[in-house]
């Protein structure tokens, strides 16, 4: 199959001589080069990387299980272990690139990983909001989650449905593996406009609550959180991961856009940078700069949320639910109609409302 994928049209694909569609192993009459990477993986650099994401998984799964963060935690240590197990599959390639089974695990693996890693990058904001104050967001903190996780997942569905084609489509059948090709592009592409999405929604709510803190001046505990260098440590840990996952997502429509074993795919420095760094990096700073220590309000809701069973995206219990529903208006300063949720996640944390009086104008 590896041959196969190796050319970008149906012309080319009869062009192949048939007797590599048997290859199992680089020889004189298999070289490497009719291979879809065209080299052999460098065995240092792969190994570097399957110890790194390793690393940063069990880092991120010791320190997330200590505080409790669990959806926040499980996300990036299931995507940090895809990283390792494609990585690991390309230390494989490094001494054979005809290996099958080694390059569909690599190929579906990395693809896959950093979607998972997004969704914890997706779960930060609702936090954020409820910290500092949820009546400056445009949309109610605790629907964040319930809007970008299912768009993420449809990215990810998306993807693995393109790589099971591809993975499927044997050795003759080009029509399935463009078709796979095209999916798994749609997905990224995808990944990428939702990324984007993310973005502005992020950077506009910092926007504005900046714009109220010069204004008001943003006392209690919401100017406290604020002005804490541990909290901006964190925030700016999760803009890193951000745009690791942005870049890493724009080079693979790039990649995957010219076909299997195009130029841009068999240049190993450029996916050694735009995709392994891209992806390690946020990795290590999401281990590195945990919430349960450099952001405790959002731990602390975690963690309260799981042990009443409450869903780690939204809404918890009806016990949840109906917690300080009396003092939901006068929490709450976005007017009628507001159900008080985001109140109720904001008393959680004993963040009090000191902060977020005289901001209906925004």
């Amino acid at each position: 199959m590896a041959a196969m994928m190796a050319t970008r049209d149906t012309s080319a694909t009869h062009a192949v001589p048939e007797y590599y569609y048997m290859c199992t192993e680089v020889s004189a009459t298999c070289p490497v080069e009719a291979t879809t990477l065209g080299y052999f993986p460098n065995r240092g650099i792969n190994f570097f990387f399957a110890v790194a994401f390793g690393i940063a998984g069990v880092t991120t799964l010791t320190l997330g299980t200590w505080k409790r963060t669990w959806s926040y935690t499980a996300f990036i240590t299931a995507g940090c272990m895809l990283e390792l197990a494609g990585y690991g599959a390309r230390i494989t390639l490094s001494t054979n690139p005809w290996n099958k089974e080694a390059f569909e695990t690599q190929i579906c693996a990395i693809i896959l990983a950093p979607t998972l890693v997004c969704i914890s990058i997706y779960l930060t904001l609702k936090h954020v909001c409820l910290a500092l104050n949820p009546a400056l967001s445009r949309i109610r903190p605790h629907l964040y989650p319930f809007i970008f996780v299912p768009l993420d997942v449809s990215c990810l569905l998306v993807q693995a449905i393109g790589g099971a084609l591809a993975a499927s489509a044997g050795y003759t059948n080009y029509t399935l593996l463009q078709h796979g090709n095209r999916a798994i592009i749609a997905g990224i592409t995808l990944q990428v406009v939702v990324l984007l999405g993310f973005g502005l929604t992020a950077a506009d709510y910092y926007r504005r609550v900046r714009a109220w803190v010069k204004a008001d001046g943003a006392g209690g505990e919401a100017g406290v959180i604020w002005r804490d260098a541990r909290f901006r440590l964190f925030v700016s840990a999760v803009a890193g991961a951000y745009s690791g996952v942005l870049i890493r997502c724009i080079y693979r429509i790039a990649e995957m856009s010219g076909g299997w074993g195009n130029k841009i795919m068999q240049d190993q420095p450029s996916f050694i940078v735009l995709e392994g760094f891209m992806i390690l990096i946020p990795c290590l700073l999401l281990a590195a700069f945990p919430p349960g220590f450099l952001f405790p309000q959002m731990a602390t809701r975690m963690s309260a949320r799981g042990r009443r069973g409450g869903s780690p995206f939204g809404k918890g219990t009806s016990e949840e639910k109906g917690h300080s529903r009396d003092q939901d208006h006068e929490a709450s300063p976005s007017g009628p109609g507001d159900t008080g949720d985001e109140s109720r996640d904001h008393n959680e944390d004993q963040t009090t409302s000191a902060g977020l009086k005289g901001t209906t104008g925004y």
